[in-house]
């Protein structure tokens, strides 16, 4: 998988740098995270005491609701959701932001708690969460949306690597006759299908729920342009120059900012330049 946007030339700076180390959202997470994990070494039953389960709430545990995300072992499957973590929240937080990017992991943090707790109220039990494992899944899924097109592994298109995961997911699920679990999933898709278009995401999918931000609250919206002039622009413009005006565009007003053709014209200038 080759990365989409490349080295960024724009004026979207990152809340703040330790050395050469750009801190954005995505990347300050990571950095919790592993900071939690060596915190494992020295405090093995730390994870223990962070996950998140109704029983320990319903005790008075209530840290538990906050802590959950961070309750990893540094070992290598940690590394690897960490890696897919970074790279495709990365991703993301160029489309919609940093301070969008904030709100969206909250919205996700919040949508698999309540999920998780209104199966374990109704039915009783219910399992636990603990970990970005889960985040990072549905951030996955989340890029896989933006990107259904997009070749993966082998050239395969996204969407068919994430209905594989999403399938491999529920029939184990259904093997473990885990009901609590797949209602939790599914009600924690919805949920965070939600928070996703709310933040700018998920624009094409009109049959989701929510309203859609348009650009940025803070900044004003870059003006649009006229399919002639988009033409004519990318006549006199290498594909490069046109991709570049594109993402800046796409970070002075968010996703959403660019029209239908814009957006065919993203896509086909990708794949141009991919071939090249």
């Amino acid at each position: 998988m080759s990365g989409f946007f490349g080295p960024r030339d724009d004026h979207s700076e990152p809340w703040f740098r330790i050395g050469r180390l750009e801190v954005t959202t995505v990347v300050l997470v990571v950095l919790v995270a592993v900071g939690f994990g060596l915190a494992w070494v020295a405090m093995p039953s730390l994870p223990a005491t962070l996950l998140y389960t109704p029983e320990a709430v319903a005790a008075g545990e209530v840290w538990r609701l906050v802590t959950w995300p961070f309750a990893n072992i540094l070992d290598l499957w940690t590394v690897i959701t960490l890696a897919l973590f970074w790279y495709f929240g990365t991703e993301i937080e160029r489309l919609i932001g940093h301070a969008r990017m904030v709100w969206l992991l909250l919205g996700m943090w919040a949508s698999l708690t309540a999920a998780y707790t209104v199966v374990a109220l109704i039915l009783g039990g219910g399992g636990g969460l603990a970990g970005l494992g889960t985040i990072e899944f549905l951030l996955l899924l989340l890029w896989i949306a933006e990107y259904p097109s997009r070749p993966f592994f082998f050239s395969i298109p996204a969407w068919v690597v994430g209905a594989v995961l999403v399938g491999v997911q529920i029939l184990g699920l259904l093997a473990a006759r885990d009901i609590s679990g797949l209602l939790s999933l599914v009600f924690s898709f919805v949920l965070v299908a939600i928070v996703a278009r709310s933040v700018g995401l998920l624009a094409e999918y009109a049959w989701i729920p929510g309203r859609v931000v348009r650009g940025r609250p803070v900044t004003a919206r870059a003006p649009r342009m006229s399919r002639s002039s988009t033409r004519q622009a990318s006549r006199h413009a290498s594909d490069r120059e046109r991709l570049d005006a594109l993402l800046d565009q796409i970070n002075a007003g968010g996703l959403n900012s660019l029209t239908e053709s814009q957006r065919r014209e993203l896509m086909k200038l990708r794949d141009r330049l991919r071939r090249q």
